[in-house]
């Protein structure tokens, strides 16, 4: 019975599989690192920690590598290179995962009922303030979204005002009311009622 056997040269495992584990390490390790930064700013200080233990350790195994063969270029341009695509990943992740809450600020021309109508049919209760300056008025509509929900929200928005301005601002830190979209209700039906009323003078 014939058996194979397979054998790693020095050469392969110099040049080959520990710039590729290198590489492997960098990725994983800064994909983590990135997303704990990211969870640091905005406040998450269980998973940050836990994931930077992680992060830390992964590292370890990379740097002792690049340490006990200093002398191999292309272990270098692999702790490079897995860094780059390693802070890409991260920051796609973070994008997929879309966690936390924004908030938003909208200033339309246009008649505003419409847009307030279509974020609350969508379950987004909103602040509307109606503001002048120099000789022109505008509509600012505020309010508060979760990241996951935002692309879809602007969408609908441009298409009911293509020319609308947003602008949007991660939230850090909230705290729910929960008969804050009552009141937020009450005011938005008022200012729409006065601007009515003054449209109509």
């Amino acid at each position: 019975m014939e058996i194979f056997t397979f054998t790693i040269s020095t050469e392969m495992l110099n040049y080959l599989i520990i710039p590729l584990l290198i590489f492997l390490a960098r990725v994983i390790d800064v994909t983590m690192g990135t997303l704990r930064i990211i969870f640091v700013s905005k406040g998450m200080k269980y998973t940050a920690p836990l994931i930077g233990f992680f992060e830390i350790l992964v590292w370890l195994m990379a740097i002792s590598q690049i340490m006990q063969n200093l002398t191999n270029v292309f272990n270098y341009f692999a702790y490079a290179g897995g860094f780059a695509l390693g802070t890409f990943l991260g920051i796609y992740l973070e994008d997929k995962l879309a966690m936390g809450y924004t908030g938003v600020i909208l200033m339309t021309n246009k008649k505003p009922e419409e847009i307030i109508g279509k974020l609350e049919l969508s379950g987004h209760d909103v602040t509307v303030v109606d503001m002048k300056g120099g000789t022109t008025s505008k509509t600012m509509i505020f309010l508060i979204a979760p990241r996951k929900k935002l692309r879809g929200m602007i969408k609908v928005l441009r298409e009911v005002d293509p020319d609308i301005f947003y602008a949007i601002e991660d939230v850090k830190y909230m705290k729910e009311i929960h008969h804050l979209p009552e009141i937020k209700k009450r005011i938005t039906s008022t200012l729409i009622s006065v601007m009515a009323a003054r449209k109509g003078k």
